[in-house]
């Protein structure tokens, strides 16, 4: 039961990336004043299968040279992985409860790193190379701030299972709590699954594609697969954070929408970031703040616990 739980959450996820894509494109097209996909059955509501069917069917071609086992299997290894991490949301039916949840997200982003190097390396191109590496040290860097960030909201529930999030947040979200964190959490997400405006991954003016340049039809649509379905996992895990958790309602998918339509927005608006200067926000910006808040929560449950024990 667990198993077929699990592959009909992976279809939805699937559906859901699907659409995250055409929503994508259409906002895109508005904020750009153009009507975005519209041909395809109603308001082009059938583009994104259209465009499955098309990648998956195109001629899968490798350079020469590649490292052709790691070069095939990268992406296959990336879209699984992204697949994975949605075992953690705690679900009210059979599904794995997890007590180590925001743990099991980390080792899982850490491990995404090591894929995108290996997809950059195995290529055997100077141009995909430079975008793994790149794309490397800026994962690696938002990482550092991404996980002090959620430790803040761990020392205050004391709990690494995102069960716990939704009954602490019974009576007020987290991110009235913390909202300066919660803003730090947004971008940094943003940097993690290489979105605009820390695309660099795919700075096209400098590095053609990034990582991915020698990756067409089904390779490509594999990394693109994982990226939007990380992104849709970020929105989900900011909910369960700090607006509020998972509770099955139509007010929670349309907070869902809405952290989504911020990632959408955010592309359409800003330009990219120098590289120097993302980093320097990483280390010398987010670092510091979300050390800060952490001393800060710390301190919190440490007067809270000394209260408790005068009592």
């Amino acid at each position: 039961m667990i198993l077929l739980g699990f592959i009909i959450m992976v279809l939805g996820v699937l559906i859901g990336v699907a659409f995250l894509t055409l929503l994508e494109r259409k906002i895109l097209g508005y904020i750009q004043i153009r009507k975005g996909p519209n041909k395809l059955a109603i308001m082009g509501i059938l583009q994104p299968f259209s465009d499955a069917i098309k990648l998956f069917s195109k001629e899968q071609t490798f350079p020469n040279f590649s490292n052709y086992l790691l070069y095939y299997f990268s992406p296959v290894i990336s879209f699984l992985l992204s697949l994975i991490i949605w075992m953690l949301i705690p679900y009210y039916f059979n599904m794995i409860s997890f007590n180590l949840g925001v743990l099991f997200f980390l080792c899982c982003t850490s491990v995404g790193v090591y894929l995108v190097m290996i997809a950059g390396w195995s290529s055997n191109s100077n141009y995909s190379l430079l975008g793994g590496l790149r794309a490397v040290a800026q994962t690696i860097s938002y990482e550092v701030s991404l996980a002090l960030i959620l430790m803040s909201s761990i020392l205050l529930i004391m709990s690494f299972n995102l069960f716990n999030f939704m009954i602490y947040q019974n009576l007020i979200w987290l991110i009235f709590v913390m909202f300066p964190l919660s803003l730090c959490l947004l971008s940094s997400m943003m940097a993690e699954t290489n979105r605009t405006p820390f695309d660099f991954a795919e700075g096209e003016s400098e590095l053609v594609s990034g990582f991915n340049i020698e990756y067409s039809s089904g390779g490509f649509a594999l990394i693109f697969l994982a990226e939007y379905s990380s992104i849709l996992f970020m929105s989900m895990l900011f909910i369960l954070i700090y607006m509020g958790g998972y509770v099955l309602s139509l007010f929670f998918y349309m907070k869902l929408v809405l952290i989504s339509f911020i990632f959408i927005w955010v592309r359409g608006t800003l330009p990219r970031y120098r590289y120097d200067k993302l980093m320097y926000l990483a280390w010398k910006s987010y670092l510091p703040i979300s050390l800060n808040f952490l001393l800060f929560f710390l301190g919190l449950k440490i007067i809270y616990m000394y209260m408790l024990f005068l009592v």
